[in-house]
C-alpha cells in the first residue's frame, strides 16, 4: 500500500482500546496514554470514573466532560460497553459476584429480581447515553439463567433450556426496544456464562428474539479459542451480525495431561491452565484470516484492542498491540476494502 492508502484505510477502520481493563485509572489518564501509543479512539467502559451512565443521562455538563477528555488527546468515541450490568440482567442466581461488578444503583438492596430489573434500565439507558455521545454500539453481556446447565449433568429436561431463552427474549425484548428507538445496535460477546457463548448458542439466541436487526455480536476471538470454535468461520456464518470487533488473544498451552480447557479452578496466568490470555500477536487467534474475513463480510466498524495478559506488562503490551493490529490491516490489498466499503 502507499502511504496515502494507508492513511485512507486508517481512517475508514479506526483502531480503538476498550477501557474495561483499565478502569483502575482515571479516565483522563487512559485517554492520555491511548492517544500516546497512537489509538485512534476509545471503546468507553461504563466502569471506574470512565462512564457512570446514570450520570451521564442526566446531566448534560457531565457527559460533556467526557467528550472534553477525549477531545483533548485527539480521540473519538466509537462504541461504548455495559458488559458488567448487561450480565445481571438474565443471571440466575444473582450473588456477590454481581455485587462486585455492578454500581451501587443497581445493587440497591440486593434483592435478585430487583437487581436485575435495575440492570435492564441500565442497559436502556446505555442505548440513550450512546445516542447523545453520538454513537451507534453498545458491546455488552446479556447474563444467562441456564450457563449454570452447559455440563447437562445432573441431566436438564429440554423444557428447563426453553425456558432459559424465553426468559432472555422476555428481559432482553423490552431493553431492545430502547435500542430501536435510538437507532442504537446492541453487540452481545459471545462468552462462556453468556445466553449466547458459542455457534449454536448464537443460532438458538438469535432465533429466541425473531432475529430482531437491534441484536448482534461483538467478535472475540479469545472465548472462541479455548471452546474449539472457529473463529473465522463464525465471521462468515453471521456475517450480518458482526456490529462491533474486539481484539483480545488466547494461548492454547500444549497437552500435558493434566489441564484441559475449562481451566480448573486455577488464576488467570498459572501456567498449569490449558489456555489464558495473551497480548495480541502472541497467541493462536488466526489473525490474518480473521481480517481477511471481515474485509470478506465488508465489516466497516472500529477494531477495538481488549489487552489483557497477566505476563506482561500492560504499558508496554498496550502499545505493542496497536502496532501489530494495524500491520495486519495494512497487509490487505486496498481493492478489498474498495469493494467491502462499497457495500456500506
Amino acid at each position: 500500500m502507499t502511504e496515502t492508502s494507508d492513511k485512507r484505510y486508517a481512517s475508514r477502520l479506526p483502531v480503538t482500546l476498550f477501557t474495561g481493563q483499565w478502569a483502575d485509572l482515571p479516565f483522563e489518564e487512559v485517554a492520555r496514554l491511548a492517544a500516546s501509543w497512537g489509538y485512534d479512539g476509545l471503546e468507553i467502559a461504563a466502569s471506574g470514573d470512565h462512564l457512570d451512565l446514570k450520570r451521564a443521562d442526566e446531566d448534560d455538563a457531565y457527559l460533556q466532560s467526557r467528550l472534553d477528555i477525549l477531545d483533548r488527546h485527539g480521540l473519538e468515541v466509537f462504541a461504548i460497553s455495559n458488559h458488567l450490568t448487561g450480565q445481571a440482567v438474565c443471571d440466575d442466581p444473582i450473588d456477590f459476584r454481581h455485587q462486585a461488578i455492578v454500581r451501587d444503583y443497581t445493587w440497591g438492596d440486593g434483592d435478585a429480581e430487583g437487581v436485575r430489573q435495575r440492570a435492564a434500565e441500565d442497559m436502556k439507558r446505555s442505548a440513550r447515553v450512546a445516542r447523545k455521545l453520538g454513537v451507534d454500539t453498545v458491546v455488552g453481556f446479556t447474563g444467562s439463567k441456564i450457563w449454570q446447565y452447559s455440563a447437562m449433568f445432573p441431566p436438564v429436561p429440554a423444557s428447563v433450556i426453553d425456558a432459559g431463552y424465553e426468559d432472555f427474549a422476555t428481559r432482553w425484548n423490552p431493553i431492545l426496544d430502547v435500542f430501536d428507538a435510538e437507532g442504537v445496535r446492541f453487540a452481545h460477546e459471545v462468552h462462556p456464562s453468556e445466553i449466547a457463548y458459542d455457534y449454536w448458542t448464537s443460532v438458538r439466541t438469535l432465533e429466541a428474539i425473531d432475529h430482531r436487526p437491534a441484536f448482534g455480536f461483538n467478535w472475540d476471538p479469545s472465548h472462541m479459542m479455548w471452546q474449539g470454535v472457529d473463529p473465522v468461520g463464525f465471521i462468515v456464518e453471521f456475517a450480518n451480525r458482526i456490529y462491533h470487533v474486539d481484539c483480545k488473544d488466547t494461548r492454547i498451552r500444549p497437552a500435558t495431561g493434566h489441564a484441559g480447557i475449562v481451566g480448573s479452578h486455577l488464576p488467570w496466568g498459572d501456567p498449569r491452565r490449558g489456555w489464558d490470555f495473551v497480548s495480541t500477536g502472541h497467541g493462536d487467534v488466526p489473525w490474518e484470516d480473521a481480517f481477511r474475513a471481515l474485509s470478506s463480510i465488508g465489516y466497516a466498524g472500529p477494531i477495538s484492542i481488549e489487552w489483557e495478559d497477566a505476563g506482561m506488562d500492560r504499558l508496554h503490551g498496550a502499545e505493542e498491540a496497536v502496532g501489530y493490529i494495524r500491520n495486519l490491516l495494512w497487509k490487505l490489498p486496498e481493492q478489498s476494502f474498495d469493494a467491502a466499503f462499497s457495500t456500506q
